[in-house]
């Protein structure tokens, strides 16, 4: 698996190249879409991206863990955790690429 990581910086590259805006303004474009779904989120509404999918947060409750080196149980305090759900679109995206690559893994198997 790829360590790849997708930067604002290549954000803002690939929206210069595809928009056409000045590199500035795809800079400030970018950084105006995130802190709207950040300050969305903050506020408590889930954040729907057509044909990517949705950000939601969730409150969860004060609950008993353990350290797992000593077996000393810890309690763990209430928070707010970020769930992202994949939309199908982007699930079957993400898997014609695996298919491929079991494809041409296969072919090459064959081959030898």
């Amino acid at each position: 698996m790829s360590q790849n990581t997708v930067t604002r910086a290549q954000l803002s590259e690939a929206v210069y190249q595809e928009v056409g805006l000045s590199r500035n303004e795809s800079a400030d474009l970018v950084e105006s879409i995130l802190d709207e779904i950040s300050d969305a989120l903050a506020r408590g509404e889930m954040v729907k991206i057509s044909s990517f999918g949705s950000f939601q947060v969730r409150s969860k409750g004060e609950r008993v863990g353990r350290n797992p080196k000593t077996g000393e149980e810890v309690p763990i305090l209430p928070r707010r955790v970020l769930v992202f759900r994949a939309s199908h679109v982007l699930k079957n995206r993400i898997n014609e690429g695996l298919n491929a690559v079991e494809a041409a893994q296969a072919r090459v198997k064959a081959a030898s």
